[in-house]
């Protein structure tokens, strides 16, 4: 038996930011972003858009394919977590209707906990493999105005249906794993923006690959020339290449620059237009490779590298099925982009003030037009909507 995604698809919102538009109200040379972290635009949430609308956005597409009463589990990764105690998850399993007969719960470590959630989900696939579980990851990445990562910020979500015998990716036995308590990046209660010593993370996260990589090896047995495409976590879509480049000078692989576009180039097309994700930047990494890929992936194995801040991190691998072109929504991601309608800066200053969910009671203009929506809170309740 196999276990692994049956199906993916991604959302993001109904608005972007232009790093041109950014770097010239910044005065700061566009350069620094569009060759420096390879970034060109930031998915910007509306104040009527979290990371539930994003997620039910993104798993409404899979449940129209599948008999949703049949979903066991939800296991919802975020570090946007809009409740101390309830799972995000419960707020999704209400808005979606899905069956009383499932369980749900919320994952949280930073960038790596929608790692957690897939990786939780296989094993209990495994156990049972009756199970159907959807697996999220959904993140609103938001910094403070004029700070080093505001360029960085972004949004977006991934659902995954994750059962036996997946018809696009066989997710394999054995991972490397890594694990140090590190304070680059971190978002105390009180805070709704994250701090983060950004120099200080990209060494973290750069330490933490060849760490993973070492127990990936001791446990799997597998080497460099074994994968024939590596998708990593992107906070922004150069940290791809340092950190392929890495792996490489790592385990003293020879390769060509066409080889190194290859491996590497197709999983970060969407990430440049949408920016950080946080939790689901590595699964939205990997819808673009399947998207954009030049030829046909099947039977390839992929290496996926999962960094959380703070820090975890996680190398594992998947086999490529056939036929999984069928299965891909690549017109849905491309049309999310495509119709997204350019911020100017001061319509940026709007949303990113406009979103106070600390009050009581607030409404919500309806800027999201998507088909789901946060209407405004009660009682401070968040109350969503659906649209026929």
């Amino acid at each position: 038996m196999t276990v692994g995604i049956d199906l993916i698809h991604f959302s993001t919102s109904d608005y972007f930011l232009g790093l041109d538009t950014y770097a010239k109200e910044k005065s700061v040379d566009l350069d620094k972003f569009h060759i420096g972290i390879g970034q060109e635009k930031m998915s910007i949430a509306p104040p009527d858009e979290d990371i539930i609308t994003l997620a039910a956005k993104a798993a409404d597409p899979i449940l129209a394919q599948i008999n949703k009463d049949e979903i066991t589990a939800v296991l919802f990764a975020t570090e946007s977590g809009i409740d101390q105690s309830k799972s995000a998850g419960a707020f999704l399993h209400g808005l979606l209707q899905l069956p009383n007969r499932c369980r749900t719960v919320e994952f949280k470590h930073a960038c790596y906990a929608g790692t957690a959630a897939l990786q939780m989900a296989t094993k209990m696939v495994t156990a049972n493999p009756k199970e159907k579980i959807l697996v999220i990851a959904a993140d609103i990445a938001k910094y403070d105005i004029d700070s080093s990562g505001e360029a960085t910020q972004g949004c977006g979500a991934v659902a995954m249906l994750i059962t036996e015998n997946p018809r696009i990716l066989s997710i394999e036995p054995g991972s490397g794993y890594y694990t140090e308590d590190v304070n680059d990046f971190w978002r105390p209660n009180h805070r709704e923006t994250a701090l983060v010593d950004g120099k200080y993370s990209t060494k973290v996260y750069l330490s933490s690959l060849k760490h993973a990589w070492d127990n990936f090896v001791e446990e799997t047995g597998r080497n460099f020339y074994d994968i024939d495409a590596f998708c990593y976590h992107i906070p922004f879509s150069r940290m791809t290449e340092k950190a392929h480049k890495t792996l490489i000078k790592k385990v003293g692989a020879k390769i060509d620059d066409a080889t190194f576009k290859l491996q590497t180039e197709a999983g970060q097309v969407y990430n440049r237009i949408v920016g950080n994700s946080y939790s689901a930047s590595l699964y939205i990494g990997f819808c673009s490779f399947l998207d954009n890929a030049n030829a046909s992936l099947e039977g390839k194995r992929f290496g996926f590298f999962s960094y959380g801040s703070g820090c975890v991190a996680e190398f594992f691998t998947g086999i490529i099925q056939p036929g999984y072109q069928d299965l891909l929504m690549a017109d849905s991601h491309r049309q999310q982009i495509e119709s997204r309608q350019e911020l100017n800066y001061q319509q940026y200053l709007a949303f990113y003030h406009s979103g106070d969910t600390t009050k009581e009671n607030v409404n919500y203009p309806a800027t999201n037009h998507g088909k789901y929506r946060l209407k405004g809170i009660e009682h401070h309740i968040r109350q969503y909507e659906k649209k026929d």
